[in-house]
């Protein structure tokens, strides 16, 4: 029997930075477990990836992650980019194509410069402005389709971000549309918020 899980995350990049955005329910069928789960995983202090999939598969990739990050600055004496990064579990996700990790992963970092990607099972890799992943991106790509304007603000940006994956939640059962988690990220580091709305 199939399981169904859903979930909506958003990336957005601009001058100033780049902005992510996550619904925080979790679902499994047709029940609600939780409300309060982190869909951003921060690898180094300005870089994050945001999860959809199997939790068990992200958390994997998360943490290979953050140890070839650590081990990168360890080695050459800087900071790894995001760019790289994107191309590392590019490499990852496409090694493991025959057993793949069932995961939709969106990178989103300012090393050098605001780098946004969207990755699929199995490492296909997008350099991109704007981007959604899970099952209610259909719904939020339209609306970061209709609003994304290369010159605006982190700030706008941020608005952006977080009216997409309420609209998803509006309209795709499977993504809560009560609370979602934000992290932006510019060249002075991550920040990270909750934003609650009340029915």
């Amino acid at each position: 029997m199939e399981k169904k899980t859903g979930t909506t995350t958003v990336g957005i990049k601009v001058k100033e930075g780049v902005v992510l955005a996550a619904d925080t329910q979790a679902s499994l069928e047709h029940m609600i477990e939780t409300l309060n789960i982190r869909k951003i995983l921060p690898i180094t202090d300005k870089i994050a990836i945001t999860t959809a999939g199997s939790v068990g598969d992200v958390q994997m990739l998360a943490r290979m992650l953050e140890a070839e990050a650590r081990y990168y600055q360890f080695t050459w004496g800087r900071p790894m980019t995001a760019k790289a990064m994107a191309n590392l579990l590019s490499n990852i996700l496409n090694e493991n194509k025959w057993f793949p990790y069932l995961v939709q992963i969106i990178i989103g970092g300012y090393v050098e410069e605001p780098t946004l990607a969207n990755l699929d099972p199995l490492g296909g890799l997008i350099f991109d402005d704007y981007t959604a992943t899970g099952s209610g991106s259909p719904f939020a790509i339209a609306i970061l389709e209709e609003g994304y304007k290369k010159d605006m603000s982190i700030e706008e940006a941020r608005e952006l971000a977080i009216r997409a994956v309420r609209t998803a939640g509006k309209r795709d059962v499977y993504t809560g549309d009560r609370k979602i988690q934000v992290v932006v990220i510019t060249k002075d580091g991550m920040r990270e918020e909750f934003v609650e709305f009340k029915e």
